[in-house]
């Protein structure tokens, strides 16, 4: 008879089958077993037949991606440790030394930084092209260029770009696009079938999405994916995903999936608290202009009104403000420090309101001439009352005298 320690960790008990409850089970796993050597040779991961190894899948990782598929409108998935990570698997993937990405100039800051660090230290080259003048991606396009990046709306500036422009730009060109799908979080609109109805489908190739922002929504899980519909495709990225080694935790994932029932009633609740409070910072003398996409003024309003239009005309919760040039930097810090609600911190997506100041100076190649100078604010509205947070943002406004 076995000793103890070996029984329990070889304990034959077996649970019935046919359990079922609301949140989809939790399966850990580095190691997965095999009933006999010849499944072990037989078993595929690839297609998600079966499972093999925890890093190639779970059935917890395995229901996250089918449920994210839906949402975005994918047919296939993959699930990486953040946003970044998402977008540097598509850029390794798909990029070698002497090819060419392009990337939106308001694209987000850390992956104009992986193209000017890593990649050109690859041999791979990249431009940024205007995201508001289609002409100017058109013209950027060469022989080189194996893959364009597109952002909508743009990071930390707001501006909606004409999307389906930018995308009948790289099907005529024969160059793959992939969109950084984060803000609109598969509500907004569908990055794989951009206008309903047309046939064929206007979509972009790849939709990568920061699961760390909306979908998790508790600002406590860092993870991203990589979704597309072309099975060649997937099975390139599929490969470069498995040789880096990239997985995702069981109980992050279980946090997303947990999310997701409640995501689109917390993203139409960010985006109505965002857009009461981006009209009534318009009334306010200390800003030269907010950027919203769903206000008329703001750069990209028509692109954001014919793609985003519909049902409650999604704008997420994020907006920012430029203060007019008279306030200094320090005035800004000023009112910043002085917000109670609001705390200072990166992202977004969570219950709890943010602000950052940014300097666009160091974040753009050149000054967009839609912009007004001024210091930058960015505000991500969370899901407390849009009354106080308003009360928060006069209070503060006092520091700036």
């Amino acid at each position: 008879m076995a000793e103890l320690t070996t029984t329990l960790i070889h304990h034959p008990y077996q649970p019935p089958a046919g359990f079922a409850a609301p949140q989809p089970g939790v399966f850990k796993a580095s190691t997965v077993f095999f009933p006999n050597v010849a499944a072990m040779r037989q078993f595929e991961w690839k297609d998600k037949s079966a499972y093999t190894y925890g890093l190639h899948g779970t059935p917890t990782t395995y229901t996250l991606e089918e449920r994210l598929c839906t949402l975005e409108g994918g047919v296939q998935c993959l699930l990486v440790p953040s946003g970044l990570a998402a977008i540097a698997t598509v850029n390794l993937a798909l990029l070698k030394s002497g090819d060419e990405v392009l990337i939106p100039d308001n694209a987000y800051a850390p992956a104009k930084a992986l193209a000017e660090g890593e990649l050109a230290h690859w041999g791979i080259a990249h431009r940024y092209f205007d995201p508001m003048n289609p002409a100017d991606l058109a013209a950027k396009i060469s022989p080189y260029t194996q893959l364009v990046w597109l952002e909508a709306a743009g990071s930390v500036t707001l501006e909606f770009p004409d999307l389906c422009a930018q995308v009948r730009i790289c099907r005529a060109a024969k160059v793959l696009c992939a969109l950084d799908n984060t803000w609109g979080a598969g509500l907004a609109f569908k990055p794989f079938d951009l206008q309903p109805g047309q046939l064929p489908a206007l979509a972009v190739d790849i939709s990568i999405h920061a699961l760390t922002k909306y979908p998790s929504g508790g600002g406590d899980v860092l993870m991203g994916s990589v979704i597309s519909t072309d099975e060649r495709l997937h099975m390139q990225l599929k490969l470069c995903h498995m040789r880096l080694g990239l997985g995702v935790a069981a109980s992050d994932a279980e946090a997303v999936l947990r999310g997701l029932p409640s995501l689109s009633l917390r993203y139409r609740q960010h985006d109505e608290s965002a857009r009461a409070l981006a009209h009534w910072c318009q009334q306010r003398v200390e800003f030269a202009q907010v950027l919203h996409p769903a206000l008329p003024q703001s750069p990209g309003h028509a692109p954001w009104q014919a793609l985003c239009g519909h049902a409650f005309g999604a704008a997420a919760g994020l907006f920012s403000v430029i203060f007019k040039p008279g306030y200094s930097l320090a005035q800004v810090d000023a009112f910043c420090n002085a917000l109670q609600w609001f705390r200072i911190g990166y992202s977004w997506g969570g219950p709890v309101s943010l602000v950052m100041p940014y300097q666009l100076e160091t974040m753009r190649s050149s000054w967009p001439a839609h912009l007004q100078r001024g210091v930058l604010v960015r505000f991500s509205i969370g899901l407390e009352s849009a009354a106080d947070l308003q009360q928060d943002l006069q209070q503060a406004l006092q520091a700036l005298t």
